[in-house]
């Protein structure tokens, strides 16, 4: 099922010139409302007035991650606060969250994208949907439960968690589809072979999984474990949240909503066009959003685009699986993890030295991150009980800042390995993107 044929089959000469006017008014509108974008293209010397082809989108500058964070919370916004309907936020490497706002016109407009995705994958009216992200401030579970319902599904919003019981509601509850993280995915197969069950027990057909960079190899792990059609999408709360692109049953790359986010795929040293088959850094630009528009943003993603005709009828450029990043960020269970986050957090902390380590791995389907760092003073050592406090303080302190476990393991004072050149604290063995 298409569920917007008018604009995922539209021309391609169609696309560009509602993609041009769009981002006309959109330039314009954020020029004229939101004082970061009129200071920082006045300062870049370029107007609004000069966007006359879409090629011209590459005059100007680029908005970061960064510029997010500097505006906190509300720098960003281009409507008064009473005009917000939703506020979403995403963790940031100072602690302090990037927040995201929506209107009720970029709520429907997240509802529809959504909803493209779920039907893209096989998603209809008859479907129950047991959603299994985190619901809260992280935009994966409310966007895709919202997605789901617009077309007529019914929404279990299990949330994330308590594995035993989430395949009790499959079972009992008679779910049809699974929206989750990949790794988890496989993990709630485990528990289902621990418990006793065969995938004939289950009415599960499809998996529509996001929020953390998964292989073709992995996807075949869930199928053959779930007995499922698994189905990958992607999205980004700064732009709008799940809801940018999503595989369709051809299962080809990614279809990319083009007609709410421009996409330009650009070599991350140059800044040059990459054509399409070769990789490169995503850049996307909100041509809809009213609360909080958001354009040119390096995502930091790496892909590859595809416009050749796709089987499903659908004409939007595909983007393939993510092969990376390009800078350090972490994803661990679907949640963004900065080392600077975790240095942050330690070096807050007089009872613990200047060393730690951060490591990585999958302990089965699942990802483990463990952080090591040494005690400031030897004597909490022998301190049975001290030392247990000061390793509850430090996870406590981390889960704080990252929404996320880890493993705290407290070492002697000079124990950890030291550089002389730059150092490399972060070891990542669980090979995502090979």
């Amino acid at each position: 099922m298409i569920f917007d044929p008018a604009h995922e089959c539209m021309s391609t000469d169609a696309m560009r010139a509602l993609q041009l006017e769009r981002l006309k008014k959109i330039v314009r509108y954020a020029y004229d409302n939101v004082p970061f974008y009129k200071k920082k293209y006045d300062e870049a010397g370029v107007s609004p007035d000069d966007i006359v082809t879409l090629d011209d989108i590459r005059k100007l500058p680029f908005t970061v991650k960064s510029d997010l964070r500097d505006n906190y919370p509300y720098g960003l916004l281009a409507v008064p606060k009473t005009k917000l309907k939703r506020i979403h936020a995403s963790s940031g490497t100072s602690g302090k969250p990037t927040v995201v706002c929506y209107t009720d016109k970029d709520m429907e407009i997240w509802s529809d994208c959504c909803a493209r995705l779920a039907a893209a994958a096989g998603v209809n009216g008859d479907d129950i949907v047991q959603v299994s992200f985190g619901y809260g401030l992280f935009t994966g579970a409310l966007g895709m439960h919202q997605g789901c319902e617009k077309l007529g599904a019914a929404i279990i919003p299990a949330s994330s968690g308590n594995t035993e019981r989430q395949v009790m509601l499959l079972k009992d509850l008679e779910a049809t589809v699974l929206v989750c993280t990949p790794s988890y995915a496989l993990y709630i197969g485990e528990m289902m072979e621990k418990l006793g069950y065969k995938p004939e027990d289950f009415k599960l057909r499809i998996g529509l999984f996001g929020s953390e960079a998964s292989t073709e190899e992995m996807h075949r792990e869930i199928a053959n474990k779930l007995h499922i059609f698994t189905n990958d999408n992607y999205g980004l709360s700064e732009l709008i949240g799940p809801g940018v692109s999503g595989e369709c049953t051809e299962k080809c790359g990614m279809h990319i909503n083009e007609d709410h986010f421009y996409p330009e795929l650009l070599d991350p040293e140059t800044f040059e066009p990459v054509p399409d088959g070769q990789y490169g850094e995503l850049v996307l630009t909100s041509l809809t959003k009213e609360g909080m528009p958001v354009i040119r943003y390096r995502t930091k993603d790496i892909t590859a685009f595809d416009h050749s005709p796709c089987k499903c009828g659908r004409t939007t450029v595909r983007m393939a699986k993510l092969r990376g990043r390009t800078d350090d960020m972490l994803i661990i269970r679907g949640v963004n993890v900065f080392p600077s986050q975790i240095e942050g957090v330690l070096m807050n902390m007089p009872e613990v030295g200047g060393q730690y380590e951060i490591y990585v791995y999958r302990e089965g389907y699942m990802d483990k991150l463990e952080v090591k760092v040494e005690v400031a003073d030897a004597t909490l050592l022998t301190d049975y009980a001290k030392l247990n406090a000061l390793r509850d303080k430090i996870k406590h302190n981390l889960r704080t800042v990252l929404q996320i476990d880890a493993i705290v393991k407290l070492c002697e004072p000079l124990s950890l390995k030291r550089f002389e050149g730059k150092s490399k604290r972060v070891t990542d063995v669980r090979d995502l993107h090979d």
